[in-house]
């Protein structure tokens, strides 16, 4: 098959776009963060975290689709800028809503205000997503195929900084400056993220026709493009296995956490475990995942929960810290894992709909876990633990303290992902995806030959 090179500059040009990308997903964790935070702090309501983080989800799982169609329609940053300016907006009406009404209101649950406010800014967080399947594609679009890898890791290494700086602000602003003054800082930094966007020149292809969905949300040719790469449906199944400890720490880290070291410290110590996630990406930048990336990413998925099931087995804040950041370490991995393989078998100009159908199952499983264990948890597990008879039932394997519930939780969870990664590996379909990503040409995923001028440029606005 005969392909275009990459730019000559085009591993620059990515990192230009990687360094964008991470700071709006740091000013967007930095604000969501900051909700769950505050939240939790003037109600100490584990239903509504869980809520929280189960609604973040739901909408990624229920909007991927569309996403992606627009990344294989459109022009790469185009789709960034429009998406940047959207979410801008969204956070914009967001503050003003929260000081017209005022904090007091806001955080009355027995009113409609909070949830209302929270709609909002998850509407701002969720058109972020857009942006993190643009940035997917634009892997295949600039950097060689033998630095794929290389690439993706540095996506994880990105994200653990983002994790980093924005636990400890969010805990840090919340405590002593509380959400006023949060939403304040989080709008201005994504103002500038939109100004070093739209500096940006990035070369790409004109989407040709034959690539184009034909629909503005393309399920049909997003399911098509799974179904050409034999097993690939299995890859995205198998990286929702991580996903299963993700629901339950989404329901239940933050307010564990809280309780062991309060809002402040938490946010200071989520920052420390989340280090893990720059070392795991870097070390898969410097790295990369091996000759079979599928078996790498479920051997992880398999001691993701193995740890997960362990580091809470005990009250104590370094048991819990320590395990978070082994979790936080090997994650990174599995995503790069499943960006290789799907940058490889699937043609550039479906790149898209792939991602967007991917994170569309990917994301709801996480949602679907928390919404369970979430009530599960504040109205029967956690009273349960909490009384004579339920301590002395559990206590020759979480020992004692006020988190004992959520800790039973962790244990389950764990060792269910690691039973569902161990039996992938018996599957027909493991097989058949690591075949044929060994005999897949690597060029056959890379963008198109025909040029046009840089998106930038006056000629390439966001129409077809």
């Amino acid at each position: 098959m005969n392909v275009s090179p990459t730019p000559a500059n085009g591993f620059r040009i990515f990192l230009h776009v990687l360094v964008n990308t991470a700071i709006a997903n740091v000013t967007t964790s930095f604000l969501w963060f900051g909700l769950v935070f505050w939240i939790y702090t003037e109600t100490r309501n584990v239903i509504t975290t869980g809520v929280i983080g189960a609604a973040y989800l739901l909408f990624v799982s229920l909007f991927s689709m569309f996403f992606g169609t627009l990344v294989d329609r459109f022009r790469k940053r185009a789709v960034m800028v429009w998406a940047t300016v959207t979410a801008l907006a969204v956070f914009v009406l967001d503050g003003a809503l929260f000081f017209a009404l005022g904090e007091r209101s806001i955080a009355d649950l027995s009113r409609p205000w909070f949830w209302i406010f929270a709609v909002v800014m998850l509407a701002g967080a969720v058109v972020e997503q857009l942006r993190n399947i643009a940035l997917s594609t634009t892997v295949t679009l600039l950097v060689p195929e033998k630095r794929h890898a290389n690439a993706n890791g540095l996506v994880g290494a990105v994200q653990g900084i983002a994790m980093l700086v924005t636990s400890v602000f969010s805990g840090l602003s919340i405590g002593f400056l509380g959400m006023g003054w949060t939403l304040v800082i989080g709008i201005s930094a994504f103002a500038l993220t939109l100004l070093h966007l739209l500096a940006l020149r990035i070369p790409e292809r004109e989407v040709g026709h034959a690539g184009r969905p034909s629909k503005w949300v393309d399920i049909r040719g997003g399911r098509a493009a799974v179904a050409a790469a034999p097993g690939l449906f299995a890859l995205v199944l198998f990286t929702t296995l991580n996903n299963i400890v993700g629901g339950v720490s989404m329901a239940l880290m933050d307010p564990y956490g809280i309780e062991l070291f309060g809002v402040q410290n938490w946010g200071i110590w989520f920052a420390v475990a989340s280090t893990g996630l720059f070392a795991g990406g870097a070390l898969i930048g410097a790295k990369g995942l091996g000759k079979q990336p599928i078996r790498t990413m479920l051997l992880i998925a398999a001691l993701i929960g193995i740890v997960g099931a362990l580091y809470g087995i005990r009250e104590w804040g370094w048991l819990f810290v320590t395990g978070l950041w082994l979790i936080m370490l090997l994650v990174p991995a599995i995503e790069a894992a499943e960006q290789t393989v799907i940058q490889r078998v699937v043609p550039y100009e479906k790149q898209g709909r792939v991602f967007g159908f991917a994170s569309t199952f990917e994301a709801a499983a996480a949602p679907v876990t928390s919404l369970l264990i979430a009530p599960i948890a504040e109205l029967w597990i956690i009273p349960h633990l909490r009384t004579d008879a339920g301590r002395q039932q559990w206590e020759w394997l979480l020992g004692t303290g006020e988190s004992r519930g959520i800790a039973l939780i962790f244990v389950i969870a764990g060792l269910v992902c690691t039973v569902l990664a161990l039996v992938a590996f018996r599957t027909p379909q493991y097989h058949l995806l690591a075949r044929q990503y060994q005999n897949t040409d690597p060029d056959e995923a890379a963008p198109a030959p025909k040029a046009s001028p840089p998106s930038g440029s006056p000629s390439s606005p966001l129409i077809p």
